[in-house]
């Protein structure tokens, strides 16, 4: 049984207000969810202030050391932050929620709402959704790596004899990261805002303390810097801003949490906190470079005192595992949404918190991105080398955001073309400005989070295409239920007692598991049930509006059964329902579950070349059985093979 893909569905059984309540994002007061939000939505872009700095100012770009060029990068860092995160995606992006939730896949279903099965635009709108989340995986990678081997590097300030052992420490961070995601962090997660809070005072302070003693610095904030440094250095700005980009990693992870926090909190955070702390860091990094050049090799460090260096890293390494966590929940729970929405083969999933269901552990994700994270860390070495394999990634994916955010503006909200046109064309300037400026690094490390985009990319192509040809021929070869059954009972076979529920992946066909008990066991339950699970583009649906049921002959019925994208399902849920809504009591003691289990054998089709039907089949063996994944009881579930060629 394979789930039925929601995207392109013209249909909605959905009652709006029902999904309303069921969008709201965890209990709290405005300022503790923003306290919340400190620890899980701003730590990567809290972290940049590490690296951004140093890597603008890196030989190969050519920026000269002097007032005009500190000035101007100072200029456009402060103009970046506000353009990009506050106007584009704070006050713009934010507002393209799917029923409170955000993120590339979120906006791809957003975006294809109100667009036609099979269509043009469908089939350039998904290859679009498809490669932001493609490239989130190489961002989940890259943020680890750069933010840990940069927290560990800056113990080098204090004494040059650490330097040995900066990989080796950054690995077995790295390996403590990743083997605590199964334990579940709900008690570190409360500790995560705090600290953060105190990274951003501590960071606050040192670029105050920078701005005392040089306060020209703050003429910066006028742009007239930045459009200086622009006009009479063009090459090096341009290339400068592809390690200014650095300052806004993050920016789609602010997105994707919307809907753990809300949008507001996630705004308050930013606006009166997180963003003027970076600016007057970043401003005192600025400062101290007009009279102490020389620290460019690790202006963030350079900032305090020697004897303070220690106490400073330990704080970085606690505040880049934090990055590093949020983004790896991020990775999960893009997992999760592409699982229920047909793009990622089914997986284990694991809640590792019973109060919060946005917890969610996906051990194959977490080892493969371990090893990914350990691989980068010991090829690349440097921080400063991963910051050019860095920008690329995030580039694009403000690319496809941009692109999917545009098409919600047209066919959603139906605002002006003017004004779509407007906001398009400035955010398109903006986003290919840094990514045409990022390309020259794809030789130097842009390579690698292109080539595990590409990858991912062409895996979860494949799958989602493949199921749909499985979709497909299966209806081809499928027979209709509203011929089948009344020809059935002409000659009706014995009935025996309890419940048979037969998964189907069409509401109009009779499941091919039933037909196989039939023409095997020839007996029917004195109750059948055929059982659709369907997810739909929204994250979470009512248990009010979960459950349809009809029933199309004598105890024969047809049970739809509704999740969201952020759900997973849970038969046992299901029957619960059913009783609770419907008055159908099927106890699980009287229940068999019937599924049909496929063995597809490839062949040469004009839809799909014979290697990606190959790719595909071996995805279809190797993922989560569907009962595992729909929590169906081992001792209740009876398996039918069928043979189908695609």
């Amino acid at each position: 049984m394979s789930l039925s893909h929601p995207l392109l569905s013209n249909t909605r059984l959905m009652d709006p207000i029902a999904l309303e309540r069921t969008k709201r994002p965890a209990p709290g007061s405005v300022a503790s969810l923003a306290l919340m939000a400190m620890g899980m939505v701003f730590g990567d872009i809290g972290t940049s202030p590490l690296y951004a700095i140093k890597i603008c100012f890196d030989a190969t770009h050519g920026i000269e050391m002097n007032h005009a060029s500190i000035m101007g990068v100072v200029s456009l860092i402060f103009w970046t932050l506000t353009l990009v995160v506050s106007v584009k995606y704070m006050l713009f992006v934010m507002r393209a929620d799917n029923h409170g939730e955000g993120g590339v896949l979120a906006l791809l279903a957003l975006a294809l709402k109100n667009t036609k099965n099979h269509s043009f635009k469908a089939s350039l709108l998904i290859p679009f959704g498809v490669l932001g989340a493609s490239l989130f995986y190489g961002e989940a990678v890259l943020t680890p790596a750069i933010s840990i081997l940069s927290a560990v590097e800056g113990i080098t300030v204090a004494s040059e004899s650490f330097s040995k052992y900066i990989l080796s420490s950054t690995v077995i961070i790295v390996l403590l990261l990743f083997f605590f995601q199964e334990k579940g962090t709900s008690f570190v997660n409360r500790l995560f805002g705090p600290i953060m809070l105190v990274w951003f005072i501590v960071i606050a302070a040192m670029g105050v303390h920078q701005i005392i003693a040089e306060p020209e610095i703050l003429l910066a904030i006028h742009p007239l810097y930045a459009y200086l440094f622009i006009t009479e250095h063009t090459s090096m700005a341009f290339a400068a801003s592809g390690a200014i980009f650095l300052v806004i990693t993050g920016a789609e992870v602010l997105y994707a949490d919307i809907g753990h926090f809300g949008i507001k909190p996630i705004r308050y955070a930013w606006f009166l906190f997180v963003m003027p702390c970076l600016i007057l860091n970043y401003f005192g990094q600025g400062a101290m470079l007009i009279h102490s050049p020389e620290n460019i090799d690790n202006p963030f460090f350079s900032m305090v005192p020697e004897n303070l260096v220690f106490c400073l890293v330990l704080l970085s390494v606690l505040a880049t595992v934090i990055a590093s966590q949020a983004c790896i929940s991020g990775a999960f729970s893009m997992t999760s949404q592409g699982i229920m929405l047909g793009f990622i083969p089914r997986m284990n999933l694991i809640h590792t918190s019973e109060k919060t269901f946005a917890r969610i552990y996906v051990p194959f994700i977490n080892w493969v991105l371990c090893l990914a994270v350990i691989f980068s860390v010991l090829g690349f070495q440097r921080a400063d080398r991963l910051a050019y394999a860095y920008g690329i990634a995030v580039s694009i994916t403000m690319l496809m955001t941009t692109f999917l955010f545009a098409t919600v503006m047209n066919d959603l909200w139906k605002w002006p073309k003017w004004v779509i046109a407007l906001i398009t064309a400035t955010f398109m300037i903006l986003d290919l400005n840094l990514f045409l400026s990022n390309t020259e690094k794809i030789l130097e490390g842009g390579w690698f989070p292109i080539g595990i985009a590409c990858i991912v990319f062409l895996l979860m192509m494949t799958w989602y295409q493949g199921r749909n040809l499985l979709r497909e021929k299966t209806i081809d070869l499928g027979i209709k239920i509203e011929d089948f059954i009344p020809a059935l009972f002409l000659h009706p076979p014995h009935r025996i007692e309890g419940t048979g529920i037969f998964f189907t992946p069409h509401i109009e066909y009779v499941p091919p598991a039933f037909l196989h008990n039939l023409k095997h066991n020839r007996v029917l339950h004195e109750r059948i049930i055929f059982l659709k699970i369907s997810v739909w583009d929204v994250p979470r649906v009512a248990d009010a509006q979960r459950v349809s049921l009809k029933e199309i002959h004598q105890n024969i019925f047809i049970a739809r059964v509704i999740f969201g994208f952020k759900e997973i399902p849970d038969v046992s849920r299901v029957m619960d329902l059913l009783k609770e809504y419907h008055e159908l009591n099927c106890p699980l003691m009287t229940c068999s579950f019937f599924m049909a289990r496929d063995s597809l054998i490839a062949k040469e089709i004009p839809q799909m070349s014979l290697w990606r039907e190959s790719i595909f089949i071996w995805m279809l063996q190797n993922s989560t059985r569907a009962s595992d994944f729909f929590k169906v009881d081992s001792g209740r579930l009876i398996e039918l093979g069928t043979k189908i060629e695609l």
